[in-house]
């Protein structure tokens, strides 16, 4: 980075750096030891860091502290309490202590808890993450200090994403520690392993003049009409293309809004669809990541507004061209930097790598449809299994060289790598360019990509929280059922070969490394038995199974109860969804597009009798009049039928069955609805049709 950036990089951030630089020496060092998880944070020592958080904040401005968590809504939560506490003589003083930094209570009765409490029942606790920094967020003329948190209830169940996250890695830790002590082979001091995460945030930007006019983007956050513009992606212009001045200066700010906070944001291109863009950090752990990929988000919808766009997060605000996900790559790695998917040079041989990677090969193959449960929402149903990358079966992309080494192990034990060698460009001042052993695979929706891998399928709206836990607890789950066997073995690198040679076999089904959008994949995904579950109401029906409650429970991430009233939670939001969705089409659809094609038939009304008589160009106006009108027709009637359909899910009894109805009876009927409308667009007069087109919003810089 240059030196500008490294005066801005973490300014508002209380890291590490900052903390060594404001606490003492010992209260540094006690902090740091609760940090690496070897003791609790001690009262004493939690208010000598509120006060020196205290005197960091205000010194940047800061009047006020919050704690700011994850609740099951899938946007953060924040209250904010002011410094100031009164004085006998009618004056303030500020103070910060350590309870207020350690324990917050918000109330929790208006957050969704799935069953979990009465709605009555109003206590909930904040308990500050304090492996996650702490922040100082300016929002205007309003500065005020984050203190990063989990959320329970006064039961202490976890209401929030992040307090499964937590545990999660716990259990990861736990497992993986178990298998490198048993393994020996120099990891044997390794005392935590941490699940490390790198998610790529795509997104669109569309002008604000245009938002202000489309309430389904203001409403739902994607177009519920449009018709197809005269160019969509299909040039394949946009993909790294060169930014325009606008878009550039956008992402300028964005950068150095995120880097003041500690944001490693590195990377930001044009992504494939038009007005789609995408921005990725460097790594850090899972649970940062997670915080630093929520004030992404909202960093890139606030600068958004700033610089006269509406940054759209939406899964597919526009049909027809590419939706927006957000990749995220999942590695690893031990506190003695060791990441453990790492291959090195010759990764036949390194046998800490080859029992890492057979465990999340079988932990995908086992609980392929807890993942594919992860990432469903109502958005995603318009990516996965829609022509888009990735597709809904679940499969692993392992490349040339690391398929060769499982088909090895399949027969016993693998003795060779393949080498990538080298690309020669046939120019002479260009260099040799080393080629990587393997190639990538962009369809695959679980891709090994060189020391991590890469999971496709998460949503752009998404907290990554919900995926990134899911995915650690079933990588926890087989690495503890190797630990088992390591344990007791005599004989551990036989026993290791043997644990490799059997996931080889009994996991193959599960690689592939072909085109994933392909009707033959689904086909021969099919002949595996393969799940290939393309609606979200299906996939989050799977979630309370016997074998994820087993799964969940064993390994503290969530109780039975907290799995169930997850599901239920994420059941009605996908019901709410639809109905605000199905709402705003119904609104837009009777107040502006019926209006307008009435307008448009009347005046084609009165050109016709205009010509009346006047032989072919009379009926050919005619023709045109009555196409509209019988256009108008089937538009009113498909209203009907959507308001019906609505009305009818709505009423509907029971969380499941009312998602049920909402997408076998709705979406279709918004579905058939959107189709007319559509087609009206096309025919109508460009100055009559109501709302801001595809081509403006995809084009118009």
């Amino acid at each position: 980075m240059s030196s500008g950036v490294s005066g801005v990089f973490g300014r508002n951030a209380f890291n590490e750096a900052t903390m060594r630089e404001c606490l003492p020496k010992n209260v540094f060092q006690s902090l740091k030891r609760t940090l690496d998880g070897e003791q609790p944070l001690d009262p004493a020592t939690a208010d000598v860091i509120a006060n020196a958080m205290k005197d960091w904040a205000i010194a940047k401005g800061a009047t006020h502290f919050c704690h700011w968590f994850q609740p099951m809504t899938g946007l953060t939560a924040e209250k904010h309490d002011a410094f100031i506490s009164p004085t006998k003589d009618g004056r303030t003083i500020m103070e910060f202590s350590g309870k207020e930094l350690t324990q917050g209570e918000p109330d929790a009765s208006s957050f969704p808890s799935g069953g979990l409490r009465a709605t009555f029942e109003a206590r909930g606790y904040t308990a500050w993450d304090c492996t996650s920094p702490v922040f100082v967020k300016e929002d205007g003329k309003n500065i005020t200090l984050y203190i990063p948190s989990a959320f329970c209830s006064y039961t202490g169940e976890a209401l929030d994403k992040k307090t499964p996250l937590l545990r999660s890695m716990d259990a990861l830790s736990r497992q993986a520690v178990r298998v490198l002590k048993a393994l020996g082979n120099g990891c044997t001091n390794v005392k935590r392993v941490i699940a490390t995460m790198g998610p790529e945030q795509e997104y669109f930007l569309v002008d604000q003049s245009f938002c202000a006019k489309r309430l389904d983007l203001v409403l739902a956050g994607r177009t519920l009409f449009g018709a197809k513009p005269p160019r969509g992606q299909e040039l394949e212009d946009h993909y790294f293309g060169s930014l325009h001045e606008r878009i550039a200066n956008f992402m300028n700010e964005v950068n150095h809004e995120l880097w003041k906070l500690g944001v490693t944001a590195k990377t930001q291109h044009n992504e494939v669809a038009p007005a789609q863009y995408e921005l990725a950090p460097v790594f850090s752990t899972v649970n940062v990541a997670a915080d630093h990929n929520q004030l992404t988000m909202d960093t890139l919808q606030k600068v958004a507004r700033r610089h006269g766009f509406v940054c759209l997060l939406h899964e597919k605000p526009f049909a027809g061209v590419n939706g927006s996900g957000k990749h995220n790559n999942w590695s690893m790695a031990t506190d003695t930097g060791i990441n453990l998917l790492d291959p090195g040079d010759t990764p036949h041989d390194n046998m800490v790598f080859l029992v890492m990677l057979c465990a999340v090969i079988r932990a995908v193959d086992q609980y392929a449809m807890l993942l594919r449960a992860s990432v469903a929402n109502a958005g995603n149903d318009h990516r996965l299994g829609a022509n888009e990358a990735p597709p809904a079966i679940v499969s692993v992309f392992l490349g040339e060289q690391l398929t060769d080494i499982f088909e090895q192990l399949a027969k016993g034990s693998a003795k060779s790598s393949k080498r990538g060698g080298q690309l020669k460009l046939g120019v002479s001042t260009l260099p040799h360019l080393p080629k990587d052993s393997t190639d990538r695979n962009r369809t695959s929706p679980f891709a090994f990509t060189g020391n991590k891998f890469e999971f496709r399928m998460v949503g752009s709206s998404q907290s990554i929280s919900g995926p990134s836990f899911t995915l650690n607890t079933i990588v926890a789950e087989t690495l503890s059922e190797i630990a088992d066997v390591l344990e007791k073995a005599s004989d551990v690198p036989a026993a290791a070969q043997k644990i490799l040679q059997d996931i080889a076999t009994q996991h193959a089904r599960i690689v592939f490394n072909g085109d994933n959008y392909s009707e033959e994949w689904a086909a021969e995904a099919a002949r595996r038995g393969l799940p290939n579950i393309r609606a979200a109401v299906e996939a989050l029906k799977t979630i309370p199974s016997p074998q994820n409650i087993a799964l969940f429970t064993k390994h503290g991430v969530l109780s039975e109860n907290e799995l169930r009233a997850r599901t239920e939670i994420f059941l009605e939001v996908y019901s709410r969804q639809i109905n605000v969705e199905a709402q705003t089409m119904l609104t837009m659809a009777r107040r502006q597009i019926l209006p307008a094609c009435c307008e448009y038939s009347a005046r084609l009304g009165e050109a016709v009798t205009a010509v009346s008589g006047a032989g072919v160009k009379a009926e050919a106006q005619k023709a045109m009049l009555q196409k509209v009108c019988d256009l108008i027709a089937t538009l009113q009637t498909r209203i009907e039928a959507l308001e019906k359909a609505r009305a009818g899910a709505a009423g509907t009894k029971g969380h499941e069955r009312q998602a049920e109805a909402y997408r076998t009876d709705v979406v279709p009927a918004m579905q058939a609805l959107r189709v007319v409308a559509d087609e009206l667009e096309v025919l109508m007069d460009a100055r009559l049709w109501p709302l801001p087109t595809y081509a403006e919003m995809l084009f118009v810089r």
